[in-house]
This record gives C-alpha cells, sequence and structure tokens, in this order.
C-alpha cells in the first residue's frame, strides 16, 4: 500500500513537471513567433524607408542634371562689392 502512495506521488511530480515543460515550451514558441512577425515588420519598414531615400536621391541626382546651378550658386556682384568694401 505505501508503495502505490509512492509511486502516485512520484507519478503526480513527474506529471507536473512535464505539465511545466510544456507551458514554458509553448510560452516560448508564442514570443519567438511574435519577435518574428515585429522583426519582419521592421525589416518592411526599412525597406520601404529605403525606397522612399532612394527615390530622392534620384529626384535630386535629376533636378541637379537640369539645373546645375543648384550645385554652384551663383554670387551676386552686389555681395562681391560688399566684401570688397570691408576689406578697404
Amino acid at each position: 500500500m505505501t508503495g502505490l502512495v509512492v509511486l502516485g506521488v512520484l507519478a503526480a511530480v513527474f506529471l507536473l513537471y512535464a505539465a511545466d515543460r510544456v507551458v514554458k515550451a509553448l510560452v516560448r514558441a508564442r514570443r519567438l513567433r511574435r519577435m518574428s512577425e515585429r522583426l519582419a515588420a521592421a525589416a518592411v519598414r526599412a525597406e520601404e524607408q529605403q525606397a522612399k531615400r532612394e527615390a530622392a536621391a534620384a529626384a535630386s541626382a535629376a533636378l541637379t542634371s537640369v539645373m546645375p546651378a543648384i550645385n554652384h550658386p551663383l554670387t551676386l556682384p552686389a555681395r562681391a562689392n560688399r566684401g570688397e568694401e570691408d576689406a578697404g
């Protein structure tokens, strides 16, 4: 009779341990799935931002090729004269 009680207690301990491991595995799997979803969403956002940057760079390059004065603005004669007057 005592042997059956000990065997029952050991079986209960083993079942509780197994249930604990299963619950922890399920929680870990859920957490990894959520992290994977967040990582995928972040990757999509990063790709969209990179595409916007590339489009902006291409538009800027196209505008600069049409209007090269954007890179080298002209100096106005009035500004050049003021600088000479201040120096003298």
